[in-house]
C-alpha cells in the first residue's frame, strides 16, 4: 500500500513538472520596450516632466541606448515642443454641478539626428480618459485624476517609444 501511494505522488510529480516545463517551452515573454536604433539619445523634457521621468526610467531599462545629458553628445534627440494635461467638463448633475470630465494629456515632439536633420516630423500625441464623479467624491476623485493622468503618461511613453524604435535612418 505504501509503495502505491509513493508511485501515484511521484507519478503526480512527474505530470506536474512535464506540465510546467510545456508551460516555459511556449515561449511566453513579458512585454519590453521596443529596441531604439540609436546609441545615445537626449531628451528636453522639463525636469518636473511626468513625461520625461517615465521614458528616462524605460530607456535606462532597455538594452543598446543610453541618455546623454549633451545634445552635441547625441546622436538623436527628441525635442519637446509642448506638453499640457487638460481638464474638460463635459457632463452637468441634475443640480448644474460639474459630473464628468475629460481629462486630455497632448504631447508634442520631433525627433532630430546629430546634424539638426529631422527623423520624426513634428507630431501631437493626445490621450484623454473620462472621469464621472459626485461632489462627495472630491478627494477621491482628485486622486482618481492623477492615478489616470500617470497611466496615461506611461501610455504615451510607449507610444512614443514605439514610434522611436521605427526611424529608419
Amino acid at each position: 500500500m505504501q509503495s502505491a501511494r509513493t508511485r501515484r505522488r511521484a507519478l503526480a510529480l512527474a505530470a506536474a513538472g512535464a506540465a510546467l516545463g510545456g508551460l516555459s517551452a511556449c515561449g511566453f515573454q513579458l512585454r519590453r520596450s521596443a529596441a531604439l536604433p540609436f546609441a545615445t539619445l537626449h531628451t528636453s523634457f522639463a525636469a518636473t516632466s511626468g513625461i520625461g521621468a517615465e521614458l528616462r526610467r524605460r530607456v535606462r531599462a532597455a538594452d543598446g541606448t543610453r541618455l546623454v545629458d549633451d545634445p552635441s553628445m547625441a546622436e538623436a534627440r527628441v525635442e519637446v515642443i509642448g506638453e499640457e494635461r487638460e481638464k474638460e467638463v463635459v457632463g452637468f448633475s441634475a443640480t448644474g454641478k460639474p459630473r464628468e470630465y475629460q481629462l486630455r494629456l497632448r504631447f508634442a515632439f520631433r525627433l532630430v539626428d546629430r546634424d539638426a536633420r529631422q527623423l520624426i516630423a513634428p507630431t501631437t500625441i493626445v490621450l484623454h480618459r473620462d472621469l464621472t464623479s459626485t461632489e462627495a467624491e472630491l478627494v477621491s476623485r482628485q486622486q482618481e485624476e492623477e492615478i489616470l493622468y500617470r497611466e496615461m503618461e506611461a501610455d504615451l511613453v510607449q507610444q512614443l517609444l514605439r514610434r522611436l524604435a521605427a526611424v529608419r535612418r
